[in-house]
């Protein structure tokens, strides 16, 4: 696979929205929101759904925020959820990050959540939310680290299921232990002012780990990820549904807990 292409290894199914629409600034971008003041305009790198794109759209009242996608039909999901909350200050287009199509100095903050992960050359993607960004403004990305994640019970097809998944996802052109390497891609991309900070999702209660292990057992059985691990020969039918089934017994375990860990970054353009 060209460096400059990555398959976005989750793909839009309904498991992956469940998980993408709970995204809110709040958890998932709380790094950023001390930053954010009346006025400025903002572009939301990967929309997904627009959740995270809603909420930075309230926290700038008479600024502006553009969400972008490289998926046409989530972009008119992520238009919908600005509509259905009576925003004003936002639109939306379908956008490449490591191409975009703005010129340079167009924006006060550009940020991206899970971007990163899932592009051939995080670095190029990095220098092109630079370039658009005006100086003296922000860019802030924040990505998961699949190799950190832990979780107790220690079931041991979940084991399987991080093996299968960190190759389905690097098989693809991504990297799934974006988190840990986001400084240095900065650093590369010519970024000089870095604060870096990591923060943690965890799920423990019963409905969080119902949540949580029920979208992974279903993705893992009936999603795009499902579909590559297939094609690239990573697993067999057989083989998925015993990761699947691994996801639900952790999901029903009373003492079962699991932390996402996630880098952070703040760059002065």
């Amino acid at each position: 696979m060209s460096k400059d292409t990555a398959v976005y290894t989750h793909g839009h199914h309904e498991s992956v929205l469940r998980s993408h629409t709970w995204r809110t600034a709040a958890n998932s971008a709380g790094y950023l929101i001390g930053s954010l003041t009346p006025g400025l305009t903002v572009l939301d790198v990967g929309c997904g759904p627009g959740t995270i794109t809603a909420d930075l759209a309230a926290l700038v009242p008479e600024g502006h925020v553009t969400g972008v996608d490289r998926a046409p039909g989530i972009v008119a999901r992520a238009r919908a959820t600005a509509a259905e909350r009576g925003l004003t200050n936002t639109d939306f287009a379908v956008a490449d990050v490591q191409d975009l199509d703005f010129p340079d100095d167009s924006f006060d903050v550009v940020h991206a959540h899970q971007v990163l992960q899932h592009v051939g050359d995080p670095v190029r993607a990095l220098a092109e939310m630079r370039r658009v960004t005006r100086p003296g403004g922000l860019v802030a990305v924040r990505d998961a680290d699949y190799a950190a994640m832990v979780w107790h019970p220690r079931v041991p097809g979940l084991d399987d299921w991080l093996d299968l998944y960190e190759r389905v996802a690097r098989a693809g052109g991504g990297e799934p232990d974006a988190g840990r390497r986001l400084r240095s891609w900065a650093l590369a991309a010519g970024f000089t002012e870095v604060t870096a900070t990591a923060d943690t999702w965890c799920f423990a209660t019963e409905e969080e780990r119902a949540w949580w292990g029920g979208l992974w057992a279903d993705r893992t059985v009936a999603s795009s990820y499902a579909d590559q691990a297939l094609a690239g020969g990573h697993a067999d039918r057989a083989g998925l549904q015993r990761v699947a089934e691994a996801w639900r017994q952790w999901s029903a375990a009373p003492d079962g807990w699991f932390a996402v860990l996630h880098g952070e970054l703040l760059c002065r353009a």
